[in-house]
């Protein structure tokens, strides 16, 4: 990298990270159209809210204790974006998406609240998030309707005209000369609940064109891309164009900065096609971070210098107070159903490190799926369910320790997604689990877009050093070896996986739906409560190049039960593919149980 980095002296009111100064070239200039033609551009960003309107704990339940540190909050947020708006003229306050889908206020509003919200900010622009489809492109097209600054997609096509007139490729800011196109993640078709008059083309080739198009037919050399597409490929689209000088990105909730377990640097500087530097900045998940960076562009549109860091919202910054009365206000109407106590835990059951390995709240839920099948069966004189399995991105909060309450347990699992049984042979779930240890389907050759959890019932050994779809070096299932030549694995999982989502396993909508994913959870704390669930080794990477099956998962877990006979023939019912009735007795079942759709990468 030629660019040198330094670190500033300079303090700023909740920073979470000494800001960076770098210099490129020429030295920072001041905040005005210099003899040189340089000019300086102020960018406030945020990504991956997930409906996050009020404060929250660290685990992502809702604030209850000050005391042990609260975090993000639009009302928050915005006092601080005021505060930057203030300082600095020349800015954009930038949404690069993933507003949907996270806690009871999308669960009970839809759009309608978070529309409110992000209006209230006054955003200059924002680009969408593959959970902005969860609920189809009807209700999106509603939400855009009632936003009032522009969305940008470039990749994104759609013959829904609620879409297609309100999403543009890009949007030009005269007063600054600068553009700013926006990019969504081709993998929304698999993992959200995209219609069927909406495509999503290759980002890399669509912001290209745009780039060309509006150096082509403008006087605009600033250009930005505001992308939901993840960390990681936000530098394969600066590497891999010409003509950006910024990258906004958002989808893989990646932490950046100089804070401990960063996973990388903010900015992150990569080299274009043609030699020149792209910057590239996101912001975490859930408003905790709001990333601020100010950049000094030159008369060709270059990046020259920069300013910033990501600002850690805590409860040191004051809420905006009218905006908070009325995030206040909004939650009146879900809080009593939201606080009843189900149960307790012991130990805190972690979704945090579900995307990458074994994590506790992942082997209690497929452990509940397990036990609610087995004891349908049991009722009705089937043969039991082997295992039970569901992508790691269908969990979406931690649990605390302590009271579980309804509103945790529908934040975890907000996506209403209903249980499903299917048949395998030995031979096809060989292939599938290799799929998901070597992060791409051996059938399709589709990237998966989800790490997996498993329960009780299986265990997995692989090499992660190994070549894609030779990873996968035992699996045990019961206390024997996976069978090649069975035919009859009984695998509960979930409705969204069972119809291709992440790409987990071959499409099929061959299954009966049953009771969603937050009640079977519910019937489950119930049951069980107080929850002693400890993490256990259930998918171990070793050192072994080549296969064997001496591994056994013991008897014990294999064939245990729930204490309680929940999932008696009674709710064993089908209620359709998209698995959204609710089996609850209660007043109010309005939207918790959502269509059967589930996320993202993290």
């Amino acid at each position: 990298m030629r660019t040198a980095a330094i670190l500033a002296t300079l303090g700023v009111a909740s920073c979470a990270v000494a800001e960076d100064v770098l210099y490129s070239r020429r030295r920072l200039s001041k905040r005005f159209m210099d003899s040189h033609g340089n000019y300086n551009m102020t960018f406030i960003h945020v990504n991956d809210v997930h409906a996050h309107l009020d404060e929250y704990a660290k685990s992502g339940s809702d604030c209850t204790d000050p005391s042990k540190g609260c975090f993000g909050g639009y009302a928050r947020i915005k006092t601080k974006v005021e505060e930057l708006r203030e300082t600095y003229p020349d800015h954009l306050l930038l949404n690069a998406g993933d507003e949907f889908q996270g806690t009871l206020f999308f669960s009970y509003y839809g759009g309608e609240k978070i529309a409110d919200t992000i209006n209230n900010l006054n955003f200059d622009v924002m680009t969408l998030g593959n959970h902005e489809w969860d609920k189809g492109d009807e209700e999106l097209g509603k939400f855009l309707k009632n936003l009032t600054f522009p969305i940008v997609s470039c990749n994104v096509k759609s013959e829904y005209e609620a879409l297609n007139k309100t999403v543009k490729n890009y949007h030009i800011f005269d007063k600054h000369k600068l553009a700013i196109i926006g990019a969504t993640t081709e993998t929304t078709k698999g993992i959200s609940n995209v219609g069927n008059e909406t495509s999503f083309l290759d980002v890399t080739t669509e912001v290209q064109k745009a780039i060309w198009e509006i150096r082509n037919t403008t006087d605009i050399r600033r250009i930005v891309a505001l992308t939901h597409i993840g960390y990681e490929e936000d530098q394969k689209l600066a590497k891999n164009t010409e003509g950006l000088s910024l990258i906004v990105g958002g989808h893989s909730h990646t932490l950046v900065g100089d804070m401990p377990n960063a996973a990388g640097k903010y900015p992150t500087i990569v080299e274009d096609k043609s030699g020149k530097e792209v910057f590239i900045v996101t912001s975490y998940r859930w408003g905790e971070y709001l990333g601020s960076i100010d950049l000094t562009f030159d008369k060709q549109g270059r990046a020259l210098s920069y300013h910033g860091a990501p600002i850690h919202m805590t409860n040191t910054t004051k809420f905006e107070k009218s905006l908070q009365d009325k995030i206040l206000a909004w939650r009146k109407p879900f809080e009593e159903f939201s606080n009843k106590v189900i149960g307790t835990t012991k130990n805190e059951l972690d979704q945090t490190t579900c995307q990458k390995e074994d994590c506790l709240l992942g082997q209690a839920m497929t452990d509940a799926m397990l036990d609610y099948r087995r004891n349908i069966s049991k009722n009705v004189g089937d043969e039991l369910a082997d295992f039970a399995f569901m992508n790691a991105g269908g969990i979406r909060a931690t649990i605390g320790p302590g009271n579980i309450t309804r509103g945790a347990i529908l934040t975890s699992f907000p996506f209403g997604n209903a249980l499903v049984q299917l048949p395998y042979s030995g031979k096809d779930l060989r292939k599938i689990i290799e799929g998901w240890v070597s992060r791409e389907s051996q059938f399709s050759k589709k990237k998966t877009t989800s790490w997996f959890q498993i329960s009780k019932g299986i265990k997995i050994e692989y090499n992660p050093d190994n070549d894609p779809g030779s990873k996968l070096i035992s699996v045990s299932v019961g206390d024997k070896p996976l069978d090649d030549d069975r035919q009859d694995y009984r695998v509960v999982t979930l409705d969204f996986v069972a119809r291709g989502g992440d790409n987990l396993v071959e499409p099929t909508t061959e299954s009966a739906a049953l009771d969603t994913d937050s009640d079977i959870f519910e019937a489950y704390v119930k049951a069980n409560t107080p929850l002693t669930n400890e993490l256990e080794k259930r998918v171990i990477v070793t050192d072994k190049k080549t296969p064997d099956s001496t591994l056994t998962t013991g008897g014990n877990n294999a064939t245990s039960t729930s204490k309680a006979g929940y999932g008696s023939s009674g709710t064993s019912d089908a209620r359709g593919s998209s698995g959204a009735a609710s089996s609850l007795n209660m007043p109010i079942v309005f939207a918790f149980a959502v269509a059967a759709i589930v996320s993202f990468v993290m």
